[in-house]
Formats: C-alpha cells, sequence, structure tokens
C-alpha cells in the first residue's frame, strides 16, 4: 500500500520508525547539500583564495552566482514536487552536490572552480523543500512541524565535522577535504533514493491549478514570509562567506582559529534541533525575536572585533544556534501558511530566501572593498534587526503539542536529533 493510502491511525502507531528514517534522511542531506556543498566555500576560502588568486569583489560575485544556480533548483522543485514526489528531487540535490564538490577539488582554473561551485549550490535548492511534502506524507500530523524543524539542524553537524577536517587539509590538502565531502554526499543520496516516498502527493488532486496560481502565492499572510525569508538568505549569505575569511585576515597563514571557529559556530548550531520545543514553548514571533536579535549581534561582533578570540568565540556561540534554529522557524511558518501543498509552498518562501543570497555576497563584497569588511559586517547587522519588522501573524504563532497516548512513545526533538 502507498504511504499516503495508509490511515492516520495506522501511522501513528508505526510513525517512530517512519519519523526516524525521514529524520536521518533529512538531516543528512541538509548536512551534505549545505554543511558541505554550499558552505564549505566559506570555509576552505583563505585556500581557495590563494590558489585562484581572488579578490574580494570576485569572491562575492562567484558566491551570488552559485545562489542563482539555488534560485533555478528552486524554481524547478515549485514546479515539479507536485508531480513526482521528493525522492526523485533529493536524488538530483545529492548527485549535483557530489559532482560539483568534485569538480571543486580538482579545479584547475577559475572557470572550473567556478563550474563545480555553481553545481554544488544546485543542491540545496533540491534537497530542502522537498522534505515538507516527505515529512507530510510520513509522519503523524501532530509531529509533523517538530520533525521539520529538526531537519535544517543536519546543515550544524555537517559544519562540526568540516571544521576539524579544514584544520588538517591544510594548503593543497583542501582538494582532499572536498573529496571527502563528494562521497558523503553521494552515500546520503543513496539513503535517501531507498527512503523517500516518490510520485504526486495526494493533496494536489483537488484544485491544483488554483494552487499553482499567482493569488495562491501572493496570499497576504505569506507576505512577512518571503521578508524574513528574503533577509535570511542575505545576512545567512554574507556570514557564511565571509565570516572565516574576516577571522583569518590578520592571522598567519596555517593559524587554526578560522576552522575552530567554524567548529565552534556548528558545535552550537547543534542546539537547533530543539527549534521545535522553542517554537511550541514560546511561539513563532517570539522565536524570531530571539533568533535575529542573536545573529545581529553575532554579525555585530565581527564588524567590531574580528580579531580578539572572544569576541570570535562568542559571535559563533550566538550565530550557530540562532542559525540554524532560522531555518527550522521558516518551515514551521511556512507549514502554517502553505498546508495544503507545503512543498510548493516552501519552495516559494525559499526562493525569497535565495534571492537574498544572490544580492548578498555580491553587494555586500563590493561594499567591502570599497570600505572593509568590518564595515559590511555591521551593515548586515543592522539589515538583521530592520527584519523583525516584520512578524508571523498571531494566528500562526504556535505549533501543536505531541498528542497523548503517542506522545508517550515519541523522542523528544533532542532525542530525534541523537538518530543522526
Amino acid at each position: 500500500m502507498d504511504q499516503d493510502q495508509v490511515p492516520d491511525q495506522h501511522r501513528e502507531l508505526q510513525w517512530p520508525s517512519a519519523a526516524w528514517k525521514v529524520g536521518i534522511a533529512g538531516v543528512a542531506a541538509q548536512g551534505v547539500t549545505f554543511g558541505f556543498a554550499r558552505y564549505g566555500y566559506g570555509l576552505f576560502l583563505p585556500e581557495i583564495r590563494n590558489e585562484f588568486d581572488l579578490s574580494v569583489s570576485l569572491v562575492g560575485l562567484i558566491g551570488s552566482a552559485t545562489y542563482i544556480s539555488y534560485l533555478i533548483a528552486l524554481l524547478i522543485v515549485g514546479v515539479l514536487s507536485a508531480r513526482f514526489g521528493p525522492r526523485p528531487l533529493v536524488i538530483a540535490g545529492g548527485l549535483s552536490a557530489a559532482a560539483g564538490m568534485l569538480l571543486v577539488a580538482y579545479a584547475e582554473g577559475t572557470g572550473m572552480l567556478v563550474a563545480g561551485l555553481v553545481m554544488a549550490g544546485l543542491s540545496p535548492g533540491f534537497a530542502w523543500a522537498p522534505y515538507s511534502d516527505a515529512v507530510d506524507r510520513m509522519v503523524p500530523e501532530r509531529q509533523r512541524e517538530r520533525v521539520m524543524a529538526l531537519i535544517p539542524s543536519g546543515t550544524a553537524f555537517a559544519v562540526v565535522v568540516a571544521g576539524p577536517l579544514a584544520i588538517i587539509a591544510k594548503g593543497p590538502a583542501w582538494q582532499y577535504a572536498w573529496t571527502a565531502f563528494a562521497v558523503a554526499a553521494l552515500a546520503v543520496t543513496l539513503y535517501n533514493a531507498r527512503i523517500l516516498p516518490g510520485g504526486p502527493h495526494r493533496r494536489t488532486t483537488e484544485g491544483s491549478a488554483q494552487r499553482m496560481s499567482l493569488r495562491w502565492f501572493a496570499r497576504v499572510q505569506a507576505v512577512p514570509l518571503y521578508l524574513t525569508a528574503l533577509s535570511y538568505g542575505l545576512i545567512g549569505a554574507v556570514y557564511w562567506m565571509f565570516a572565516v575569511d574576516a577571522v583569518s585576515q590578520d592571522l598567519k597563514e596555517g593559524d587554526p582559529t578560522g576552522p575552530l571557529f567554524w567548529t565552534l559556530m556548528g558545535l552550537a548550531g547543534t542546539a537547533g534541533v530543539f527549534t521545535g520545543v522553542l517554537i511550541a514553548r514560546q511561539g513563532l514571533r517570539r522565536t524570531q525575536v530571539y533568533l535575529f536579535l542573536a545573529m545581529a549581534a553575532a554579525i555585530a561582533l565581527l564588524g567590531i572585533a574580528p580579531g580578539a578570540i572572544p569576541a570570535v568565540a562568542a559571535s559563533a556561540v550566538l550565530y550557530g544556534p540562532a542559525f540554524m534554529a532560522g531555518s527550522g522557524l521558516l518551515a514551521v511558518w511556512s507549514y502554517q501558511v502553505f498546508p495544503e501543498q507545503p512543498s510548493t509552498g516552501f519552495s516559494s518562501a525559499v526562493f525569497f530566501l535565495g534571492i537574498g543570497t544572490v544580492v548578498g555576497p555580491a553587494a555586500l563584497g563590493a561594499f567591502a572593498d570599497h570600505y572593509s569588511l568590518r564595515a559590511a559586517f555591521l551593515l548586515t547587522a543592522a539589515i538583521t534587526l530592520l527584519t523583525l519588522l516584520v512578524r508571523p501573524s498571531r494566528r500562526q504563532n504556535r505549533i501543536a503539542a505531541p498528542a497523548e497516548p503517542a506522545a508517550a512513545h515519541a523522542p523528544a526533538v533532542g532525542d530525534e536529533a541523537r538518530m543522526g
């Protein structure tokens, strides 16, 4: 029997197995596509800049090019997810991550480097939004939003792995790290191919044409979501791309401060597994305030004192969990705005996030060339604070609490994270 045809009460009896499977698949996929394929560029940026002789503005332009490919993938997901289901899209994301990272690892010139980064940049666009449908199919209703909030934390776990690897793979050896990333992406893709459902979602059988209309996407309650996603994408792209470079600018070659900063950020970011608990207790509105205030402080610290170890450490500890939880916030918020077709709706929200990622590196990279990287971080912190002018509606403020007695057998969000 197809997963979509299993009655909710039957799925609730078996849901721990299904929730564990989709949880592991989602956490792992976000790890290799975001933590490795996307953010690995920022982690190894000092080595890449030295080898290919890249200016700050060119680094920003390359970063924006990778995010344009991300936007293209999001458009494809928005069109095809309702027809083909999550499996083929996530597989496409995993394969593009593996192929792109291999190209980067063995690039012999700037052209091949850019081609690999652009191909790797496709992967998170394919492999994030489809999990909204996967969770909707495989997990009972009262637990879906918590699992959705958990999945983005895979980025943090991958960052924890990547940081020490960057310390070991110094100088030209960074290419071996990217080869290892590619192998991991291929393994995760095979696992997802085995776990995830394919085919059209049952909710798409009624009024599909109306749901795909402009009016469906432009509903009033979606506007604050889109604006928040736009800002989140911009500030995230700037931080992930330039933070290690800012921290490492005044350090000697081979100094481990940059990779250690990255590792600390990832370790702190694993607290993002509790995003569902935070939203359930504090609501979307308060959670948004906490997260964007923390990100603003973290970004400002790198603008004020990028060479001071206490400031750098504080920035990592603040930014890691706030950014990881921000992904979960958007996933839950989008699910409430677009409950009838989660993956398509979330793709539209992440599309605005993608616009921010395209604008951020190019604009702030050019700004940094004229003023300084520190000034660019301070400007980004101000943009982060301005995001708090748009808020979730009070109607969308809370997520469902676990049901009883099913909750008695359900792992807490922290327990779910330990599965990955």
